[in-house]
């Protein structure tokens, strides 16, 4: 948003029902904080946010739900001793390690080939 727009933004943004305004620098930045039921619904009150009249950028830089955050654990206590025996050998050369972009394939395939 262009400086002159600062104050329309702000007021937009402390009326919606998005968001909860917690700082701004009075010039081009503005902290908030989206609530919601999950990650999605965060993400959605965000896109909101970004399609508002005289916004140019908005971005999550921060995400935390407790509900997600316990699956998430759980799935990893599931999924213990799936760690390819290569990235705990204390000998092994990074050359030796192949990567093609997704973790968890790797992961599968490792957990597949012992």
């Amino acid at each position: 948003m262009l400086p002159k727009h600062f104050n329309e933004v702000l007021e937009s943004l402390e009326q919606s029902s998005l968001c909860d305004v917690h700082f701004s620098d009075n010039t081009k930045t503005i902290i908030v904080t989206l609530e919601g039921d999950g990650v999605a619904e965060e993400t959605k009150k965000l896109k909101e946010i970004q399609t508002m009249e005289r916004i140019l950028s908005a971005e999550m830089s921060y995400s935390y739900s407790e509900d997600e955050l316990e699956t998430l654990r759980k799935n990893v206590a599931l999924q213990q001793g799936t760690v390819p025996t290569l990235l705990n050998d204390d000998d092994a050369k990074a050359e030796d390690i192949h990567y093609g972009g997704d973790i968890n394939h790797e992961l599968i395939k490792a957990k597949i080939d012992s």
